[in-house]
């Protein structure tokens, strides 16, 4: 039998995910950090009134973000869901004073030009990050997905707020539970095969 990894075990370890925030910071210092890291998909830089946080993912954190995005688009296409995959996606509105970088992020239907994703992944490996629902919020996502000690926690813009939902709306249907429940396998490709199979009902 393949080993598991245990994430639910392995969360809020300091030394995972490096963290720095800078505080009294203007749009324009934002837009300089971005400008200096360039294309990279890392470190991560959000942006929340004045205040900027910085991330360099861990190894780990990569792995999971990448696997719920892998699962994620095995149902798509066993389900036959048209979506598109955008990654890091920097999203942000110098007039709200807000900008994020999802883990992971999707556009779902036939859209040509879309203005932020339909739905934001984040993996919360190391606590103590800035409020991403503040900064969501008011760019118009229309669900965000958090990654949990091995749960993953759903929530849905109503109203100019975000409600904690038992299931995810904008993928109705899916089972997030059973999706997590494959995150661990000894490989990615274990995960995506093993979840296929209970998908197809094998």
């Amino acid at each position: 039998m393949a080993a598991h990894v245990r994430w639910s075990e392995r969360d809020d370890r300091p030394t995972e995910d490096h963290i720095v925030r800078l505080h009294g910071a203007s749009w324009e210092d934002y837009e300089r950090l971005v400008a200096i890291r360039g294309d990279r998909s890392a470190p991560r830089i959000a942006f929340l009134e004045g205040e900027i946080e910085i991330m360099s993912p861990s190894r780990d954190h990569e792995s999971i973000k990448s696997r719920i995005g892998r699962l994620v688009e095995v149902w798509c296409l066993e389900r036959g869901i048209e979506f598109s995959t955008y990654g890091s996606w920097t999203v942000g509105d110098k007039r709200v004073q807000r900008a994020a970088e999802p883990d992971e992020c999707y556009v779902f239907g036939e859209v040509a030009n879309p203005a932020q994703p339909d739905l934001a992944i984040e993996v919360v490996w190391t606590s103590g990050g800035i409020d991403k629902l503040e900064i969501y919020r008011e760019l118009g996502v229309r669900e965000v997905w958090f990654w949990r000690k091995g749960a993953i926690t759903p929530y849905r813009l109503r109203a100019n707020r975000y409600e904690e939902i038992g299931a995810s709306e904008v993928l109705a249907g899916l089972d997030l539970r059973q999706l997590a429940a494959y995150l661990d396998r000894a490989t990615t490709s274990q995960s995506i095969v093993e979840y296929r199979a209970a998908l197809q009902g094998r």
